[in-house]
């Protein structure tokens, strides 16, 4: 016991060991240095190359764009940091072959338990491939409904409206709505008093209508006034359709709710 004390002891003192564990730290270093600053410069140049490819006059889609350049950022992070650690295992003495070899039998041996990795990935190949929705776009998958942050091969990350981030594997996507690929479209109903004469109503409400594509620029053509959605004894509700572009229908019907009211109010009709 005396002589295993020692023998720790005169290892701990000994100059070549502080001296062998300095440049293993400096090499440790030096590696995540490099690390840090390869991935840096690699996602900079990826985007300026997807830049200078948006300003071709093939018309590449912007939405695919962004969304393959997030993936080549993630894949080149991914890569330099399994060999960053690489690269730190080797430094220590770790033999990485055998290491690598040994991971190789129990990746074997765990194989059916990786089924759902290998799921994601290959959905996640396939999202980006068919186009089915691209970074940027409003979407709903399951119960999250938001824009989407990131698209990778083995996730997707939805941003709901009011701050949460949806983490959600690829391989459980089965249903997507996306929001942002064709024209949306805005209903806008508008209830009046029950006594109000119909034609004036029609009329006031056209002429309302004609010069809003002038003044919103999120309108595709000018809306149009589809008449009597319903009525009752003391109120009749009048419905109006506006074709936006995508996503842009919610404050579209906004405006033209606020500006509708204040049109129709100098012309002698109360908005009930």
């Amino acid at each position: 016991m005396d002589a295993t004390l020692q023998k720790v002891k005169d290892y701990l003192i000994s100059e070549d060991t502080w001296l062998q564990l300095g440049m293993i730290f400096l090499k440790v270093v030096v590696i995540l240095l490099l690390t840090t600053i390869v991935v840096r410069v690699g996602k900079r140049i990826i985007k300026k190359l997807f830049v200078v490819r948006q300003k071709s006059p093939l018309g590449y889609s912007e939405r695919r764009q962004n969304t393959l350049e997030k993936l080549l950022q993630n894949i080149l992070a991914n890569v330099v940091y399994f060999t960053a650690i690489i690269a730190i295992l080797s430094t220590f003495g770790i033999k990485v072959i055998g290491l690598l070899a040994g991971a190789g039998i129990v990746g074997l041996a765990v194989g059916f338990g990786a089924q759902s990795l290998v799921k994601d990935i290959i959905t996640g190949f396939f999202i980006i491939f068919e186009d089915q929705f691209a970074v940027g776009d409003q979407v709903q998958i399951g119960t999250a409904n938001g824009i989407v942050q990131e698209i990778g091969l083995r996730t997707t990350k939805v941003k709901s409206y009011t701050g949460e981030l949806h983490i959600i594997p690829n391989g459980s996507i089965t249903v997507v709505i996306n929001y942002s690929i064709y024209n949306s479209l805005a209903l806008i109903d508008i209830s009046v008093a029950s006594e109000t004469d119909i034609p004036t109503l029609e009329k006031n409400i056209k002429e309302f209508l004609e010069d809003l594509p002038s003044k919103y620029e999120d309108l595709v053509k000018p809306p149009s006034f589809l008449g009597v959605q319903s009525f009752n004894a003391t109120e009749i509700v009048v419905r109006i359709t506006a074709e936006t572009i995508p996503t842009k229908q919610a404050g579209v019907a906004r405006k033209v709710r606020r500006d509708l009211k204040e049109f129709l109010e100098k012309k002698g009709i109360q908005i009930s």
